[in-house]
């Protein structure tokens, strides 16, 4: 017994019994360039081979699954982060303008580059803006 999948492919997923036993397993679809079972019409074999490695590229390529990617590069660049800080941890006169302060050298540079990504992001969306509203303009 089977039901609809809430994925975005809609195929159907495998239903458990009320015994805790799977529901039927699916047919196995032969390889490209195996022979075809007698009685299986070839279109409807390849047809089924196709949603099954759809099915499979669709598991393989998600949100979560970047995300989760994300927070793993996120997390070993904050350590990286908190080592050169403390390894860095000499305080530095820093003069800008009329403003003078004293910092450990790391948090100083923790602070330079942070400056500088909310920089290219303003740049960024900024620019994500005028490509819509060109985008939006040209549709219209």
């Amino acid at each position: 017994m089977t039901t609809p999948d809430r994925r975005r492919s809609g195929n159907p997923v495998p239903q458990w019994g009320s015994q805790g036993e799977p529901g039927p397993a699916p047919e196995a679809v032969p390889e490209p360039g195996a022979p075809v079972p007698p009685g299986d019409d070839q279109d409807t074999v390849v047809a089924e081979r196709d949603r099954l490695r759809q099915t499979v590229a669709d598991i393989e390529h998600t949100r979560t699954r970047a995300t989760w990617f994300g927070v793993i590069i996120g997390a070993i660049i904050l350590v990286l982060l908190l080592v050169f800080i403390v390894q860095n941890l000499e305080s530095q006169r820093i003069e800008l303008i009329f403003w003078e302060v004293n910092l450990p050298l790391g948090v100083s540079l923790l602070i330079a580059a942070i400056a500088g990504a909310l920089i290219v992001a303003l740049v960024g969306g900024l620019r994500m803006l005028q490509l819509r509203r060109a985008l939006n303009k040209a549709t219209k």
